[in-house]
């Protein structure tokens, strides 16, 4: 495996950053201010000006759609390898990856309609996700049953005539305050007696078809999230064509194991983003610091933290590169284990550093005035979006067992390699 940045990569990386020290560093307090303003005024889901600027020069730099592979329709896509390092530079601001159209779930989306949609599907709702038009929203997580296990998922999607009926309510439907959100792609049953993994399906939803009503902001640890924002949504009767239906009824769990892997490793890429510049805070701020006569950073104590801070950085971006490159050579499917360990390590690492960042703040750390607080409520979602750490491990348990246990001969039960 080699993960050296090849010369398009090196390009890229240039002017990704030229464009974040130009364009967006510098626009940070207008975004928040932006926000502020709108909420004051009674609606904190109005998109900003800033990132609707932004775009365009995004685009005419070409920093743009760099996250969808493979697709005629965007053949700017880079491979998930070329990817993450311009990934991780967008995760060091939380509004960055969506003045490149880079953003979740928007790109979840995008990759799903591209592998799994017919062309008039791709036509109506990809065409104009990938131009940066719409916004879309990802409805699974649901408040009545664990839906970590989703089976569990109760909404229902019944065919009736050349239509799909659905009924349900989901929550935690990232992007769906957006007013320029236009369609979703709802996961629910459509055969409760089919085998286990075969009852769910996917099926594309226009956001303003009769019958959905979004309930209300979920907040994060206070943070509303706005204007992205994470919603609760009812569906009641909404009526769709047939023919939204992705591959067909049962595939769900097919799909979703597509949509997730992509969306996982980006979550991944850009939590290192955000530890990095965690990082990088705490440095100056202790270099900056006078307590008790000397320098903050002069203090042992912290030497450690920083220490710890550098080398989990390193681990988690080498396993997010080796995640990287083994979806790119030998399919999602055989990278499970490495998405499902970088999943559990990359938000706990970032969550471990931001915390640090925060103490070598002071009581600052907890203010608006810096980036961590938020980032560490937007990081501590992350242990529990696309799949609690739980989950994670017992997948990567059960592959690490599997490895080691084979049947033997005229035995029912499986013996170790070591015995």
């Amino acid at each position: 495996m080699h993960f050296d940045y090849t010369d398009k990569v090196q390009d890229l990386r240039a002017r990704l950053l030229e464009f974040m020290d130009t364009h967006v560093y510098p626009n940070e307090a207008r975004f928040n201010q932006e926000v502020a303003e709108n909420r004051a005024k009674g609606n904190a889901w109005i998109p900003t000006k800033l990132v609707e600027e932004l775009k365009p020069k995004a685009r005419a730099a070409g920093l743009w759609n760099l996250f969808l592979p493979h697709s005629k329709r965007a053949p700017e896509g880079l491979s998930n390898l070329e990817y993450a390092p311009l990934c991780e530079i967008m995760g060091r601001v939380p509004f960055a990856a969506e003045v490149f159209n880079c953003n979740a779930p928007d790109t979840g989306n995008m990759e799903t309609l591209e592998r799994y949609a017919s062309e008039a599907i791709k036509d109506e709702w990809l065409e104009p996700l990938l131009r940066g038009e719409i916004r879309s929203a990802f409805l699974m997580t649901e408040p009545d049953v664990a839906s970590s296990d989703a089976t569990n998922i109760q909404c229902s999607i019944v065919r009736d005539g050349d239509d799909y009926v659905l009924n349900g309510r989901k929550w935690w439907s990232s992007g769906a305050g957006d007013p320029r959100c236009a369609v979703y792609i709802v996961m629910g049953k459509t055969d409760p007696e089919a085998p286990r993994h075969q009852q769910q399906s996917m099926i594309v939803v226009p956001s303003n078809a009769p019958g959905i009503e979004v309930l209300r902001p979920l907040t994060v640890f206070g943070y509303d999230d706005a204007p992205h924002g994470h919603m609760e949504v009812k569906l009641t009767n909404v009526r769709v064509p047939a023919s939204n239906m992705l591959l067909g009824e049962g595939r769900g769990f097919e799909i979703a194991q597509g949509r997730l892997g992509p969306g996982r490793i980006h979550h991944c890429m850009r939590s290192i983003g955000i530890a990095e510049r965690a990082l990088e805070l705490m440095c100056n701020r202790l270099n900056r610091r006078v307590a008790f006569g000397k320098p903050l950073s002069a203090q042992s104590v912290w030497h450690e933290r920083i220490a710890d801070a550098r080398i989990k950085i390193e681990q988690a971006r080498l396993l997010t590169l080796k995640a990287a490159y083994m979806m790119d050579t030998v399919g999602n499917k055989m990278a499970k284990s490495e998405i499902a360990m970088i999943k559990v390590i990359a938000p706990n690492i970032a969550l471990e550093i931001i915390d640090m960042a925060i103490q070598a703040h002071g009581a600052g750390g907890l203010a608006e005035d810096f980036p961590l607080a938020y980032a560490y409520a937007n990081q501590r979602t992350l242990r529990l979006a696309d799949g609690p750490d739980e989950v994670h491990r017992v997948a990567v348990a059960k592959l690490e067992l599997a490895k080691h246990s084979i049947v033997a001969e005229g035995m029912d039960m499986p013996i170790t390699r070591g015995n």
